[in-house]
């Protein structure tokens, strides 16, 4: 653990000197979604103390005040709170591709561990500049889509509250404007993937360009390991980055 700070310290300076590095807090655990290229999951990115916190810091901007508000995007100057979780979701891609296992290790198949984020995108700055935060209530979720294009490689989503399950679809030939390099990658009709409180989601390559996602809250449709999930309100956060105009 200290190495691991001193580390941190040496890239990002004191600031990464936080309690999320604590002892008793163990370095979130990383997940690589084999189906999809480019798609990553970290369970345990905010500890229960940050969730409330960061809840907090989203509802005291006010943007919810009215019940016929569920969505608030911002460009350019972020809030403080939207900066300092930018800063941590780099700070946690860089302890697992640098640091807890170095990404030209060698793995178990003989191959190279693969990157959550590619150096280029993970040192970009900023990381992020564009920011979408979505009050779901029970039953509210939202369509299969992949996000425009005006947004570059590289997307994070944080859920708060109520866990759900996101269903990533391939898109179809020809339905992409951006056709990436591709592995051969059996096609598969949904790949489900379970979104606990105070997790992330990291979406690059293949996974950000030729994969749709949804969320389908509808009754009887919440469904993980057999057994339907219990429907709360939900939060989530979604960070991306502007491409630049020449």
């Amino acid at each position: 653990m200290e190495n691991h700070k001193e580390l941190l310290r040496e890239v990002f300076g004191e600031s990464s000197d936080s309690e999320d590095l604590d002892p008793q807090n163990p370095i979130p655990s990383w997940e690589q979604i084999k189906e999809i290229n480019g798609l990553w999951l970290c369970r345990g990115f905010l500890s229960p103390q940050h969730q409330s916190s960061l809840v907090s810091a989203v509802l005291n901007e006010g943007w919810f005040n009215e019940d016929s508000h569920n969505q608030a995007m911002r460009f350019g100057d972020l809030p403080a709170w939207a900066i300092e979780l930018s800063s941590s979701i780099r700070e946690a891609v860089f302890l697992e591709d640098h640091v807890s296992e170095p990404i030209n290790s060698v793995t178990s198949n003989g191959g190279t561990k693969p990157c959550i984020l590619p150096s280029n995108l993970l040192w970009r700055e900023p990381l992020f500049d564009q920011l979408i935060v979505n009050l779901y209530h029970p039953g509210e979720g939202i369509c299969a889509h992949v996000d425009l294009m005006r947004f570059e490689d590289g997307i994070g989503i944080v859920s708060l509250e109520s866990s759900c399950v996101m269903h990533f679809t391939r898109v179809e030939e020809g339905g992409s404007d951006i056709v990436e390099h591709r592995e051969n990658h059996p096609l598969t009709t949904k790949v489900p993937v379970l979104l606990t409180p105070g997790s992330l989601v990291i979406m690059s390559r293949e996974a950000r360009y030729l994969w749709k996602h949804e969320i389908n809250r509808k009754p009887g449709l919440q469904m993980w390991e057999g057994q339907e999930l219990m429907q709360d309100r939900r939060i989530s956060i979604t960070l991306r980055k502007l491409c630049q105009v020449d």
